[in-house]
């Protein structure tokens, strides 16, 4: 397709029927393919087609996102996802013949092992038996996005939904902070009945699914959907013991540092986002504003930044606004027959903006490149610990040029980000835990589940007061994190990710050339070797090894300790 503006992009339904004979034509073609060079154009000749309808599923699902309340997206999105999932029949005939290919060992002599090992991993987790599981799953989805995003309170004379709140939560006014916390834990409290139904509705769909394909429990089949095959549940308790006894008690001496610097006799929630007595650093300037100056930090950064950032400015593949209706949360995803990725955010006045330009970007820039240089569309990106890992460094990377958006706040910035990056942690531990405790007892009721969430957060966040806010202390804070409900075992990537940026930040202090280099091996390579490979590739240490979480985090809590006093 040639290029053309988002706002212009066409959207017309898939003929999903059609694709389904045209999986099943592919796959007699493999299996009766005499030649390489045969079965490879079957393989492209696919994989073009799936573009087109990956593309067109994109600019359904974004629409969709950027107003919940729209109601051609909703039923398209609906319409997709049950159709997507009655495609599974045909997708495991296709991969069958894949993985069964008498060429197999010349795709992997041209493209890798990771294509079929994937390949492998998909036959074990679809089948005909759990199509209509699959559809509930992606109905359930939906409700739960819609949901949270309908969500809205009165505030001080305003009409907030969760996002608007936030920025209350960062004010000098310690009255407002807290006023603007028990009105986001009621809105949470509020729908939380509805969310119990539909959390419950899930995990018993995941379980049986699970069940039906034969897995223990539904943590091993999430474990291969989500392309761990390097590493074990035993791993990522080990992984998780880690930070428990190197990162929260790193984390609980710059809370007591927080307390001081605040002036407060004790640190509730409410007190936790604001940094800094004199206020946080916010950055100056409108959402176009804040593009144009991320527009210049990344032609400075690196010849390639710039021609991928200016890439997105031109065809406007943005939506940054927080809107009545809006989905929560900020994302990167991608429209393959344009080659082009897509940053999806809800601004609201705060320093987790910028936070967007640099995260969401680091992804994009990563799809940018790889769509442009990796033949095999599967293999443009790789699996969250690394997909992370392109982001998070990012962020780092862009320190120099925080003056640009935060001005003469921009040291108060940079103090912020790396100990918001640090004390987050133990917070995507207690994400991780609390989903392997939920699979392991899928019949928990909403109230044990919250008792567990509760349990496990008084052990990785033990300074956590939440100033007797009845349904967080019961553990009602899990429901504020969407990857539960949307992208299950989706969020210790995000902890295994950062022990790799810390690494690249530390090494950007002593040759940001050099680091940034090793950076750029690492986005270009996409998801073309296994997760451990890619570390290797990157330069980067194995996180499950014993040590590896302290010779990652140690400079980092040493610049904090030095730059975050007590101010006493």
């Amino acid at each position: 397709m040639n290029m053309v503006d988002f706002r212009e992009m066409p959207y017309q339904r898939p003929d999903l029927a059609e694709h389904g004979e045209r999986m099943k034509r592919a796959a007699e073609l493999l299996r009766g393919a005499k030649s390489y060079g045969e079965a490879r154009k079957v393989y492209f000749d696919l994989q073009e087609a799936e573009k087109e309808v990956d593309t067109m599923f994109s600019i359904a699902s974004v629409r969709n996102t950027i107003d919940t309340r729209d109601a051609y997206y909703e039923a398209e999105m609906k319409w997709l996802q049950a159709e997507s999932a009655r495609l599974i029949p045909a997708e495991k005939e296709y991969m069958k013949a894949f993985a069964e290919c008498a060429f197999r060992s010349d795709f992997e002599a041209e493209f890798g092992t990771q294509l079929l090992k994937e390949a492998d991993a998909s036959l074990k987790t679809m089948d005909e038996r759990i199509v209509e599981d699959r559809i509930r799953e992606g109905e359930l989805r939906q409700a739960y996005q819609k949901e949270s995003a309908l969500a809205t309170t009165e505030f001080r004379g305003e009409t907030c939904n969760f996002y608007g709140l936030l920025k209350h939560m960062e004010s000098l006014d310690r009255e407002e902070r807290k006023e603007a916390f028990h009105a986001w834990a009621g809105l949470y409290a509020q729908i939380s009945p509805r969310l119990d139904e539909q959390y419950s509705e899930l995990v018993a769909l995941r379980s049986r699914m699970a069940k039906t394909l034969g897995f223990p429990s539904y943590t091993e089949m999430a474990y291969l959907q989500r392309g761990h095959y390097d590493y074990t549940q035993e791993d990522t308790a080990a992984f998780r013991k880690q930070i428990r006894e190197i990162v929260t008690p790193a984390v609980a001496e710059l809370r007591e540092r927080q307390r001081k610097r605040l002036g407060l006799d004790r640190l509730c929630y409410y007190d936790e986002a604001l940094l800094f007595a004199e206020g946080n650093a916010e950055p100056e300037g409108t959402s176009e504003e804040l593009v144009a100056l991320a527009q210049r930090m990344y032609r400075e950064m690196s010849p390639e930044t710039g021609e991928f950032f200016d890439f997105m400015v031109k065809y406007h593949l943005f939506d940054l606004e927080t809107r009545p209706g809006k989905r929560m949360g900020g994302y990167m995803t991608r429209f393959p027959a344009y080659r082009a990725p897509f940053i999806f955010s809800n601004f609201n006045g705060t320093s987790a903006d910028v936070d967007v330009l640099t995260h969401e970007a680091g992804h994009a820039f990563q799809g940018y490149l790889a769509m442009r240089s990796i033949p095999v569309a599967q293999l443009s990106g790789s699996t969250a610990e690394i997909n992370e890992t392109h982001s998070m460094t990012m962020e780092h990377f862009a320190y120099p040029w925080m003056n640009l958006f935060f001005r003469e706040k921009s040291e108060r910035y940079l103090t912020g980000h790396l100990l918001g990056a640090l004390a987050v942690l133990p917070y995507m531990c207690v994400v991780d835990e609390f989903q392997h405790r939920v699979y392991a007892r899928p019949e928990m009721t909403a109230k044990e589940r919250r008792s567990v969430w509760r349990e496990i957060e008084k052990v990785y966040m033990p300074w956590r007061d939440y100033d007797g806010e009845e349904f967080l202390e019961e553990g009602g804070f899990w429901m504020q994190k969407q990857h539960i409900f949307l992208y299950p075992f989706y969020y210790l990537e995000y902890a295994l990710a950062q022990m790799n940026a810390f690494q690249y930040y530390g090494r950007m202090k002593e040759n940001r050339a050099a680091a940034w280099e090793d950076y750029l091996t690492l986005c270009r390579a996409g998801g073309t070797k296994g997760y451990f490979e890619l570390l290797q590739v990157g330069r980067l240490m194995n996180p499950f090894r014993e040590g590896t979480v302290e010779k990652s985090v140690r400079h980092v809590i040493d610049e904090l300790k030095e730059k975050y006093g007590s101010n006493s």
